[in-house]
């Protein structure tokens, strides 16, 4: 009994610990809206994103790179995300979500760090 118990702990242990790696090292991309102004680097989800243009990509990502919250970090950057994938497309009722938090970008008001 003892050892049923001992395998099921391990077996446990070892699908929660590789969990965080499920989404390690895929690319997800956020498109934007409107570009943005120059090259900029933004830390999110655990993951830097390089932006240019009109999109910002995670190249080293956890599984925290694809979520609602990093997407509502990058919106209230840069404003409206088109489209958000990584292994897929993020859903519109998420997108939507993740959009509810972007800021009106006139005249260029965000700061953000340059590269």
């Amino acid at each position: 009994m003892k050892l049923v118990t001992l395998a099921a702990a391990c077996a446990a242990l070892v699908t929660l610990s590789a969990a965080p790696a499920a989404f390690a090292g895929d690319v997800v991309v956020a498109k934007l809206a409107q570009p943005v102004p120059t090259a900029t680097k933004l830390i999110a989800g655990e993951a830097v994103f390089n932006c240019e243009g009109d999109a910002c990509v995670a190249n080293a990502t956890t599984s925290l790179t694809f979520s609602s919250s990093t997407c509502k970090v990058i919106a209230a950057k840069f404003g409206p995300v088109t489209s958000y994938t990584g292994v897929k497309a993020m859903d519109d009722a998420r997108l939507a979500a993740c959009n509810s938090v972007a800021v009106a970008r006139a005249g260029g008001g965000v700061q953000t760090a340059k590269q």
